[in-house]
């Protein structure tokens, strides 16, 4: 029996034996059981695990799962992903075996999560997390069938876009005082970049000589520390022209930090700077408050508002797919659509207007 008591601590281990991918025999060991049974307990599941049978708990196939997203997505994504999990849905049914659970669980499990408040788009999120760790155990682990096919789906994905309009955001300008908030709105709202990116800007990162910047990694927080990482897609690493007006400004900017080198972070500060600043220009202005995500939205607005194809937006924003930006601003197009037929049925005019002179 690979479970034993362990006289001196009064506690159980186990110790068993396996055999990994490569064909290897291997051990495994884990202590400090209070009772034999849940000793044996962590000993099926481990067992379970490895060999990834579908009578496996839901604990076991989200180790799985979570190892697996680790090797293909970047940190910061299976962090989000593990921190839902561990809130929303291992609490229900980690002790699980996945394949007892059945549509009326997950039905009772989503009206659960429903009266509590969550909005529709966090609801599908979470909706889509179950399904998706659920299809890996289809796919892999001979799972019959996903339970939530059945069951249905919660919330619903709802794209709701706030941004300044060019003339808001020049009465937000006006407002800001500070050389820093000031280059910083700048910034953000003729770059469309992402809270990340702008973080992560170095001296290097920058060319006045061109008027372009160059993005190559993003920051984030976690764990009470900056972590630099690559841009969220490959289409993210980018080079962006940028208004000379901006230029000349974080040029004077860039000046006046002392000892800066090139590896050095411009703007070293975190999002709740960047936060206060936007909360501070909107009460001075009365302009609605928005997210700091939205002044990237306002850049897309402001080049719709100039005229750029979609092709062009995309490229600057550094989505993967064009059908990203159409999706995101389809609703700001319509007037757009107008005025191209306005403009062909303004070059037709004049098309018979040469044909009648010539008749």
């Amino acid at each position: 029996m690979p479970v034993y008591k362990d006289e001196k601590r009064d506690t159980w281990f186990v110790r068993c034996y396996y055999t990994d991918i490569r064909g290897k025999k291997k051990q495994a060991f884990k202590r400090g059981f209070k009772l034999q049974r849940d000793a044996k307990q962590w000993e099926t599941d481990f067992l379970k695990q490895i060999h990834g049978s579908a009578d496996m708990t839901f604990q076991a196939l989200f180790n799985i799962y979570i190892k697996d997203m680790e090797s293909r997505y970047k940190e910061s994504t299976v962090d989000g992903y593990k921190n839902v999990f561990k809130r929303l849905i291992l609490p229900y049914f980690s002790k699980r075996a996945i394949n007892t659970i059945s549509a009326k669980d997950i039905r009772a499990w989503q009206t659960e999560l429903m009266g509590k408040g969550y909005s529709d788009a966090y609801l599908l999120r979470i909706n889509n997390m179950i399904v998706s760790i659920l299809n890996f155990a289809v796919s892999y682990y001979d799972l019959p069938s996903n339970p939530c096919h059945k069951a249905g789906s919660m919330g619903k994905r709802t794209t709701v876009v706030n941004f300044w309009t060019i003339e808001e955001y020049q009465k937000i300008l006006s407002s800001v005082t500070d050389k820093t908030a000031h280059i910083m709105f700048q910034i953000f709202y003729y770059s469309g970049f992402r809270c990340g990116e702008f973080l992560a800007l170095t001296f290097e990162d920058i060319d006045f000589e061109n008027n372009k910047i160059s993005i190559s990694k993003s920051l984030r927080r976690a764990g009470g520390k900056d972590i630099v990482t690559s841009p969220k897609t490959p289409k993210s690493v980018r080079t962006i022209s940028m208004p000379g007006f901006v230029m000349d400004e974080l040029r004077e900017y860039v000046n006046s930090i002392y000892g800066l080198t090139d590896k050095d972070r411009i703007f070293p500060f975190t999002k709740s700077y960047i936060n206060g600043c936007i909360r501070r220009a909107c009460k001075a202005t009365g302009i609605k408050r928005i997210r700091i995500h939205d002044l990237r939205h306002s850049h897309a607005s402001y080049l719709i508002h100039l005229g750029c194809s979609p092709l062009l937006i995309s490229e600057r924003l550094g989505h993967e797919k064009v059908q990203t930006t159409l999706n995101t601003y389809s609703h700001l197009y319509p007037n757009k659509q107008q005025e191209l037929v306005a403009m062909m049925e303004s070059a037709h005019d004049k098309e018979q207007r040469k044909i009648s002179k010539t008749a």
